[in-house]
């Protein structure tokens, strides 16, 4: 099946879009988007991939599914367009990057600056309807995900990924701990970001790990 998505990504995934299950998931998208109203806009599914290619990928953020309200969700998770209110787990992510590195938080909550810089920000679910979190679960998001994972663990070395919440580290058990830095916490959502992920100095972490491979730190 020919999905128009950047051409590393395409190379690595070509046997994903043949199975019988990626299949059956493009037939159900396709009549959500022509039904209801979906995030993100249909042009935008792959935007984590097409603005990070796999060979400059040197972190994860694994989110779960996409924002649900209007003009929010453009492909990235926990990114938002310019000029839309910033959701509260990123105004709680903006709050530790302050504390950890002493970086202002940013007027914009586009994330798009991270993902050109090598930073995978991989929804679990690449879709969802208006208003109704969560109503693209079991549809096949997850094992396609699940495989951009394995690709990632198993092709590459020193990467950091970064497991939010038990839905993330659930998502990330595979990870092979002695090739990838993986850095564990609770949620930066209100309900939980005052019980361990404030104060968790994951972005710090991460640039030190990476700087100690020889790779260039993300500009947070």
């Amino acid at each position: 099946m020919d999905v128009r998505i950047e051409e590393s990504w395409k190379q690595r995934l070509k046997a994903e879009f043949e199975k019988e299950y990626f299949l059956r998931l493009v037939d159900f998208v396709k009549e959500e988007y022509r039904t209801r109203t979906i995030y993100p806009p249909g042009s935008l599914i792959f935007n984590a991939f097409n603005l990070c290619p796999f060979d400059k990928v040197k972190a994860v953020i694994i989110g779960q599914d996409p924002y649900h309200g209007p003009g929010q969700a453009h492909g990235l998770c926990f990114s938002v367009r310019d000029g839309v209110t910033f959701p509260p787990s990123l105004v709680n992510i903006f709050k530790e990057i302050h504390d950890d590195l002493g970086i202002p938080v940013p007027k914009s909550g586009n994330l798009e600056r991270w993902a050109r810089q090598g930073v995978l920000l991989l929804n679990a679910i690449l879709t969802v309807r208006a208003n109704q979190a969560g109503s693209h679960q079991g549809k096949g998001w997850e094992q396609f995900t699940d495989a951009v994972i394995k690709i990632l663990n198993e092709e590459k070395n020193n990467l950091v990924f970064f497991l939010w919440g038990a839905y993330a580290q659930n998502k990330g058990a595979v990870i092979d701990k002695t090739r990838h830095l993986v850095l564990e916490s609770v949620h930066p959502s209100p309900l939980s970001a005052a019980k361990g992920f404030f104060g968790n100095r994951h972005f710090s972490k991460c640039n030190e790990y990476l700087a100690m491979h020889g790779i260039e730190p993300v500009k947070w």
